[in-house]
């Protein structure tokens, strides 16, 4: 399998970050932008502002309006856009090609994880997963990053990792995608319901428990699903669910921390808050939950707080008011 050029879609800033991160690398990197200005910036004058500011981008790096397959793709828009910029690359440019999808999120309307949006549009593609406690910001700046990349055969994905393993960015392969996607997903609820907690000032102690019982949720839904319990002690498991729930970097962080403060999705998104995945996935997980018959309580409150059924406070009193129950 060749793994010498790189085609990123995306041209945001996971997409400018990761091309970056790829040139790094060694590889030659075609991005592909949706924004004519932004592939004029960047041949221009070899920065990305909008999203990453002054930083210089790697001279490997060619930005493009049009897809040019190269022997790796990495699929890097939203997760409810995933499924439109598949639809306009031809299937046959992605036919026994590695392509990478790195958005953490599931489909409104069909549940679908990353790679069964990908097996729909391009059956013949060859899925890869990459995850794990990554911001653009560091990833661009050459930063110290460690992540999971998960597919379904064991030599190729560990001659994938290598492939775009750099100076900076270090990829761990793995085999479980589902366990990987999912993790990758419903951190984003939870760095929401982490950001309430802090915004209604309920402490650093409530911060730990939700997130310790984040964990256990996440590992009821993975299992149900036929993933491993043992991919959350990873990088795409721990590292990520850490990352998104502790830091106001995070905007699915940031949006809880308004609606802990009392704010309505509705004015949130209306005041030009950025894209929080958690948003579009919390009810497609709680959807997920319910078809697999898992019992996942801190999904239900993060749905109930976005649409307004109930204030933080009535939340966490129903929560506190649950049956005690063993641990393990």
């Amino acid at each position: 399998m060749r793994l010498e050029t790189v085609t990123v879609v995306g041209g945001g800033a996971w997409g400018t970050a990761l091309a970056q991160a790829a040139a790094m690398a060694g590889r030659p990197v075609s991005l592909v932008a949706r924004n004519s200005a932004t592939v004029f910036e960047i041949a221009s004058t070899r920065t990305n502002q909008r999203y990453l500011g002054d930083l210089v981008l790697h001279e490997a790096i060619t930005a493009r309006a049009e897809f040019l397959p190269g022997d790796i793709v990495i699929m890097a828009v939203p997760a409810q856009a995933t499924r439109g910029a598949l639809q306009a690359i031809d299937p046959a440019h992605l036919a026994g090609r590695p392509v990478v999808l790195t958005a953490k999120g599931l489909e409104t309307g069909t549940l679908a994880r990353q790679s069964e949006i990908l097996a729909d549009m391009a059956p013949e593609a060859v899925p890869y997963v990459l995850s794990g406690p990554s911001f653009a910001a560091d990833v661009a700046a050459g930063r110290p990053t460690a992540v999971t990349l998960a597919g379904d055969g064991a030599s190729d994905t560990s001659a994938l990792a290598a492939a775009l393993a750099g100076p900076s960015l270090r990829p761990y392969a793995a085999d479980d995608r589902i366990g990987v996607e999912i993790a990758g997903a419903l951190k984003n609820v939870y760095a929401l319901a982490c950001g309430a907690v802090e915004g209604a000032q309920l402490g650093l102690s409530a911060r730990s428990a939700l997130m310790a019982r984040a964990y256990a949720e996440t590992a009821r839904i993975v299992t149900a699903m036929g993933g491993s319990a043992t991919t959350l002690t990873g990088l795409a498991g721990l590292g990520d669910l850490t990352l998104s729930c502790t830091t106001p970097q995070s905007r699915n962080y940031q949006f809880g921390l308004a609606l802990g403060r009392g704010e309505t999705a509705e004015a949130i998104l209306a005041g030009g808050a950025k894209l929080a995945e958690g948003v579009a996935t919390a009810p497609v997980a709680a959807s997920l939950a319910m078809r697999h018959e898992v019992d996942a309580p801190l999904i239900d409150a993060v749905n109930r707080l976005l649409t307004g059924r109930n204030t933080i406070n009535e939340i966490v009193a129903g929560l506190m008011a649950r049956p005690l129950k063993r641990e393990t």
